[in-house]
């Protein structure tokens, strides 16, 4: 049956302004009777543009993205009908500036994507309107039914619809406002909808960078073992540095930091393609210039750009925990700390080039001498590059990081506390956070520590992904 709105003049295109709304009426009207809106309050100023469809499939052909609104009449039946022309434009003002309708009860849904079935009684009699929302999930739906069938009404506007008319009650200011806030209220269903998904789409990633962050494995080592991680990029818990610490079954203690070139995801990426290769190749039994060199290959093939490379520090600790390997790749020299003596790096002479710098490069192995009681600090450039001084004109540096360290040891801190109070004073001489990832850890023996445990230590725990926060780490015995 024809939507009983007062006929008013057609308005040419050219005259339409860019605030105009287009309407797809969807009714069964045998007789072609044409459909207009009237022209209300010329304050306002909004014309309407009709497009009249007599079934579903004319309905799909005059379905449009300049399209804003449907209105449906729920008495359609789902196949018949005629299928001729839609006819001319027309136009109207609107009078007010109110959002809801006259008579609907704006109960909409907040999902733009396919509605659901309906589950009711009624689901034969709405049809045509789950077909409507199936074929036109991102535009605005207004039901048209009988006055006295206000249940069909609230269904409607369950399933999908935006909201509701009466057929009796229809005049042309109910129908103006009633577009203009369907049109409205789909927009923020809409915009909710995608802010939803944005919320479930970075918490799936922040679960991803926390199953990427490693897991130390110390367990029997009697090393204590806590870590920080800070990645430069903004709402990231990964970036392109990179750690892990391994026992073989040997009971050698294996430890590697790493950063690659770069900040964003495509470096993070890389950075974890390394650590884990590392730890495959670790566990296999390699060790030094081989291991370092198969990484070399891993970074050639994994890497975007023949501009990209990574630096490397790797210590490998003997079972008695008193001597240690070192191989450096353009990484600075990790930091030791024997028990009553102050911190000083170890020698980084002997260090080889970067990762993915020479094609057939060479890493030598020094022997360290590490002592019955120490702390061994591992750390990315990010610790040392921060701004210090009036104005930020200098960087923080190694010498600086090494006196910084040892200021703190001499108030006492150790393992934890050490870490986090380096780490703020960092931030702090920084005026503000660091733009480069920052990745510290830090390892210590404490023979009386061990004997207590009866020659193993407790488990070590990996940092928190989210606070960089170590959970239920012991300390080092500085």
């Amino acid at each position: 049956m024809p939507v009983p709105v007062p006929q008013q003049r057609s308005a040419p295109a050219a005259e339409t302004s860019h605030g105009d709304l287009t309407l797809l009426v969807i009714e069964d009207d045998p007789a072609g009777t044409t459909i207009t809106v009237p022209e209300l309050s010329a304050a306002a100023g909004t014309r309407v543009r009709i497009r009249t469809a007599r079934n579903l499939t004319e309905a799909a052909r005059l379905l449009t993205d300049d399209v804003d609104c449907i209105l449906l009449d729920l008495a359609l039946p789902l196949t018949g009908g005629g299928s001729g022309p839609a006819t001319p434009t027309a136009e109207a003002g609107t009078s007010g500036t109110g959002t809801g309708t006259g008579t609907g009860t704006g109960a909409g849904t907040a999902d733009s994507g396919s509605p659901p079935e309906p589950v009711s009684d009624r689901a034969g009699e709405l049809a045509a309107l789950t077909h409507v929302l199936g074929i036109a999930p991102l535009h605005a739906v207004l039901a048209l039914t009988a006055q006295d069938d206000t249940e069909l009404a609230a269904e409607a506007v369950r399933v999908g619809a935006q909201d509701y008319l009466f057929r009796g009650e229809l005049d042309a200011r109910v129908l103006s406002r009633a577009i203009r806030y369907a049109v409205e209220r789909k927009r923020a269903d809409i915009a909710q909808h995608q802010l939803t998904e944005s919320r479930l789409r970075a918490q799936e990633n922040a679960r991803l960078e926390r199953g990427l962050l490693p897991t130390p494995l110390l367990d029997g080592s009697g090393l204590s073992f806590a870590a920080r991680y800070r990645p430069g990029r903004s709402r990231a818990l990964l970036g392109g540095d990179f750690y892990d610490v391994v026992r073989t079954p040997d009971g050698t203690v294996h430890a590697m930091i790493g950063d690659v070139c770069g900040h964003g995801p495509d470096e993070a990426a890389l950075g974890v393609e390394l650590r884990i290769a590392w730890r495959a190749l670790t566990l296999a039994g390699l060790c030094g210039d081989e291991l370092l060199s198969t990484l070399q290959q891993v970074l050639e093939h994994e890497r975007q750009s023949e501009e990209i490379f990574a630096t490397l520090c790797t210590v490998d600790i003997a079972p008695d925990g008193r001597r240690a390997g070192l191989c450096l790749a353009g990484h600075p020299a990790p930091l030791l700390a024997r028990h009553g003596l102050p911190a000083r790096l170890l020698p980084y002479q002997d260090g080889g080039p970067a990762l993915g710098l020479l094609p057939r490069a060479r890493w030598p192995r020094r022997q360290v001498e590490l002592g019955g009681a120490w702390s061994l600090m591992m750390y990315t450039d990010g610790l040392i590059e921060g701004r210090v001084g009036t104005g930020g004109s200098e960087r923080l540096g190694q010498d600086g990081m090494v006196a910084m360290v040892n200021n703190r040891l001499e108030q006492g801190l150790a393992g934890e506390e050490l870490l986090e109070a380096a780490v703020a004073e960092v931030r702090e001489l920084n005026g503000g956070e660091l733009t480069d990832d920052v990745a510290v850890l830090l390892l210590g023996r404490d023979p009386e520590r061990i004997r207590r445990w009866g020659g193993s230590a407790p488990r070590s725990h990996p940092a928190s992904s989210v606070t960089g926060r170590p959970l239920g780490v012991q300390r080092p015995p500085l």
